[in-house]
């Protein structure tokens, strides 16, 4: 478990400090601890992180409303799926620092359980829905406002809703003259509610990137931006 110290510095990075602290250790407890955990008295946070999406996307929603009320309703749906992506949730948990005070099992702690983008994704929701229980609605939206809002931002940008990474990914290949990509589901966790996609993009005989989303569509963007990415280096 973290140290109390350690939880103080999380709690500075996240700009809110916890009036029940066994909130924010519960927002921390992966699945993979509680099933280590013989005596069935470790809860993990995969209720946490049903709210927390359902407060994220609430609070998202009404910024994105009161930001760019001359947008279209399909131009604010794209704005906020980017937002609301596990991308997005994972570089946010990243730069917090989540993965650092993760409580995970042995297991998942040996096969990079802290960086991976699903985990840290998950755990970011799980600490959404801590602060709202913990404080209410007003300090998840002030956390949530601070954290998005250089993506929001991001949004003003007349190249925002160009084209997007699959469609990049086609040309630039084309380009090099390789095989056009492929999309192959590699595998699906968790429960039906909260379900992840990993998605492998294949070009040849090769799998140049794997993309992790909710949605086949958002694993394979996330698979194409990261091949992208790949082609760069």
């Amino acid at each position: 478990m973290p140290l109390p110290q350690e939880l103080d510095a999380l709690e500075a990075r996240l700009g809110y400090r916890f009036r029940d602290r066994g909130l924010l250790e519960h927002a921390l407890t992966h699945k993979s601890k509680a099933h280590e955990d013989p005596s069935g008295g470790v809860s993990d946070n995969e209720s946490l992180e049903f709210l927390g999406d359902a407060v994220l996307g609430l609070v998202v929603s009404e910024a994105l409303f009161r930001a760019f009320p001359t947008y279209s309703e399909g131009q604010k749906s794209k704005i906020k799926a980017n937002l609301v992506s596990t991308a997005c949730l994972a570089e946010m948990a990243d730069q917090l620092g989540l993965g650092d005070h993760m409580i995970l099992g042995r297991g998942e702690e040996k096969t990079g359980g802290r960086r991976k983008h699903a985990l840290l994704a998950d755990t970011c929701e799980a600490l959404i829905a801590a602060i709202y229980l913990d404080g209410g609605l007003e300090p998840s939206r002030n956390f949530l406002m601070r954290e998005l809002a250089h993506g929001i931002e991001d949004a003003r940008q007349p190249e925002y809703f160009g084209r997007d990474h699959k469609s990049r990914l086609q040309e630039r290949l084309q380009g090099l003259g390789r095989p056009l990509p492929s999309y192959r589901v590699a595998g699906e966790a968790g429960p039906d509610h909260r379900k992840m996609f990993h998605v492998h993009v294949v070009v040849g005989d090769e799998v140049l990137a794997e993309g992790i989303g909710r949605t086949k569509k958002e694993a394979e963007q996330e698979g194409a931006r990261l091949a992208l990415v790949t082609l760069d280096q």
